[in-house]
């Protein structure tokens, strides 16, 4: 009788957060649709509706000022917050799994430092909008292939030891782009670094959309793919080696998947820090630990976060603020709470 009644309570839990899964689905889609009313020139759900059918051949009547904002405007946003919001939520909660460590953030390993020095690199020597996007992926790539390769050097476990060699890189390129800044000229290149590091959605359009969503879609199916073998990751090493895991290859395969809708997130939205810190957390108070849930949760919700940040930055002041200045105003009381609990803990 009590088995019975822990098979009744576990099949209800899951129930439970089945049913939480469909809920951040339908946030998802209703965050999606009230964001192209949003903004300074608002558009209602006629002119939306209308402004989309347009582009099909419908023929209404429908300004064309509302067909430029939704397609040229309201859309690349919104699809860009999606992308980056379920990236960095999605890459916080692998590598908080990988590590074992509720603290840990995506760029643990230095892909945003190393992106900001690629970009940086970029806007000093005048490249175009698009080879910036490309330096700043490949400058995230590079940092997080040079944690990896010279943790592999060492004497001490991996795990410590890419913590480590992470935050050398980190500070490293961080250095470098203080550097950069150092010697740009303060009327023009410096603000264009200045307003990068910030995090904006402001620039973005269809074409660094389309660049950034296929790295991004390839590290998500990998992610997705192996996303049940995460949990052993949770494991200490010994232990899941005994089990007959890989866990250097298979570690492997979630840092790369992992550099990879990071790197593209940071050179689509510039610096948008602590939603790969907080969303996992939140994602876990809902559905739990086990990875086969939590990362579409993680996916789900940080798409909807981002998405209702980049409204806000856009529609609560005459000025747009830097989507990267509000999250960090949300997050670092989040990361005070955390602290404050996992001591309590």
């Amino acid at each position: 009788m009590k088995r019975s009644g822990m098979t009744v309570q576990k099949q209800e839990r899951e129930k439970n957060r089945a049913m939480v899964l469909l809920l951040l689905f339908f946030f998802l889609v209703c965050a999606v649709l009230v964001s192209f009313w949003i903004g300074y020139y608002p558009l209602s759900p006629g002119e939306v509706v209308k402004a989309f059918l347009s582009h099909f051949g419908w023929q209404g009547n429908v300004s064309d000022q509302a067909v430029t904002i939704f397609w040229s405007i309201r859309l690349p946003r919104i699809l860009s917050a999606l992308l980056i919001g379920a990236s960095l939520s999605v890459a916080g909660s692998v590598y908080q799994s990988m590590f074992r460590n509720p603290l840990v953030s995506p760029d643990i390993l230095g892909v945003s430092s190393g992106a900001s020095l690629g970009a940086a690199f970029a806007i000093l020597n005048g490249a175009s909008g698009w080879m910036i996007q490309v330096s700043a992926f490949t400058g995230g790539i590079l940092a997080v292939a040079s944690s990896y390769l010279i943790s592999r050097k060492s004497a001490h476990s991996q795990t410590l030891s890419l913590v480590l060699t992470g935050s050398m890189i980190m500070a490293l390129c961080n250095s470098g782009v203080t550097m950069i800044k150092y010697v740009s000229d303060p009327n023009d290149v410096l603000q264009q670094i200045t307003f990068w590091l910030m995090g904006s959605l402001a620039k973005t359009n269809m074409e660094s959309v389309f660049w950034s969503m296929g790295p991004i879609l390839l590290g998500l199916t990998v992610i997705l793919a192996f996303k049940w073998r995460l949990n052993l990751l949770t494991l200490e090493d010994e232990e899941a080696q005994s089990l007959g895991i890989h866990v250097r290859y298979l570690r492997l395969v979630f840092i790369v998947a992992s550099t990879l809708i990071s790197a593209a997130s940071v050179c689509l939205g510039g610096l948008i820090g602590w939603v790969g810190l907080m969303i996992p957390h939140m994602a876990r108070a809902l559905v739990g630990a086990d990875c086969g849930r939590l990362i579409p949760a993680c996916g789900m919700l940080g798409a909807v976060y981002l998405i209702l940040m980049d409204d806000l930055a856009r529609s609560v002041l005459s000025l747009e603020i830097p989507i990267g200045v509000v999250t960090s105003i949300m997050g670092a009381p989040f990361f005070v709470y955390l602290i404050i609990k996992r001591k309590d803990g």
